[in-house]
């Protein structure tokens, strides 16, 4: 009886796991901690500084290795301020979007992991991947930390 039982077994082929990202539409708590990035891209585009830090915890921060032209890699370590201190007062549009996101919750901690694309007055300036730590205080999902790489080549168009 055994024996049968586990020739069948062995004869189901493994299906590879779904791809993360790929769920249409996601279901409504995946859309609230995406929302929070997406409202934090738009605060950043339209250079407002004070709503852009509304979406942080104080205590997080932001960490990103930057891949240079010459292969070597650069660490920076950011605090909420410095970060939004890097958007400029004006100038061209920067926008930022993520592709193809991930969205993982467990209770009151998620994390999205995406490629993006940055774009300067319409032109690619860099890509990379984002990932964005998130806790939720008070039925309000907050970023504790963003990390990212940053590379200028090998960048989808925008």
């Amino acid at each position: 009886m055994i024996a049968p039982l586990l020739a069948l077994l062995l004869q189901i082929t493994p299906v590879a796991p779904i791809v993360k990202g790929t769920a249409l539409p996601p279901p409504a708590e995946e859309q609230e901690v995406l929302a929070v990035a997406d409202n934090l891209f738009r605060a950043l585009t339209a250079r407002d500084k004070a709503r852009a830090l509304s979406f942080f915890r104080p205590d997080g921060a932001a960490q990103a290795v930057v891949e240079k032209a010459d292969g070597t890699r650069a660490y920076r370590h950011l605090t909420w301020q410095q970060f939004v201190g890097g958007i400029a007062d004006s100038g061209p549009p920067f926008v930022e979007r993520l592709t193809n996101p991930a969205v993982e919750i467990d209770g009151d901690i998620a994390m999205i992991w995406s490629d993006y694309v940055a774009t300067v007055d319409g032109k690619v300036a860099h890509c990379g991947v984002d990932h964005f730590d998130l806790v939720r205080e008070g039925g309000q999902w907050k970023i504790f930390n963003i990390t990212w790489t940053q590379r200028t080549t090998g960048c989808p168009a925008a």
